[in-house]
Parts: structure tokens; C-alpha cells; sequence
């Protein structure tokens, strides 16, 4: 089971992420303190529901999106809005 303060320090880190831009999963693992924690960043974040915190503002280390709990739709929306990420084109057009 994860410690509650790694979880504490995670959702700080994303706490600080500025609109428009992105860290990846690994960044905010180094950035809480734990370098190979990419994936216990992630399920931290797959449970977070707080909107004080920008989780959609974690991506991958290739550039793809990731996961996100509120879907992968909402996600690409949310960080398009922000200018983090080019809006993908309407595929209904």
C-alpha cells in the first residue's frame, strides 16, 4: 500500500502545474520524491475526483495522454482549452 505522504507530496506536485502546460507521470514521480514511481502516480491519480487538482495535466513520457478518469474525450478538451495540446480535429466534419 502506498504511504499517505507520497500520495500528499504527488497531489501537491500537481497541485503546481500551471494552465497550459503538462508534466509527465515520471516528472512528478521525481518531483514527490520517488524516480520510479511513474505508475503509483498514476492509480493516485486515477482516483483523484478533486478539482483542485489538474491531474489532466499528466500525461505520458512519449507525448500521448494517458489515462484519465473522467475520459480521454474530456481530457484532450481540457488540456486544448488550455493551449497545452493541439485540438483534434472534428472527426465529424
Amino acid at each position: 500500500m502506498m504511504s499517505r505522504p507520497f500520495r500528499e507530496r504527488v497531489l501537491s506536485v500537481v497541485r503546481g502545474i500551471r494552465p497550459g502546460r503538462t508534466m509527465t507521470y515520471g516528472a512528478v514521480a521525481r518531483a514527490a520524491g520517488a524516480p520510479h514511481a511513474a505508475r503509483a502516480v498514476g492509480a493516485i491519480l486515477k482516483n483523484n475526483y478533486n478539482p483542485a487538482i489538474p491531474c489532466h495535466r499528466v500525461i505520458r513520457a512519449d507525448g500521448s495522454l494517458g489515462g484519465y478518469n473522467r475520459g480521454a474525450v474530456r481530457k484532450r478538451a481540457l488540456l486544448a482549452a488550455e493551449a497545452a495540446v493541439p485540438p483534434t480535429p472534428d472527426a465529424h466534419r
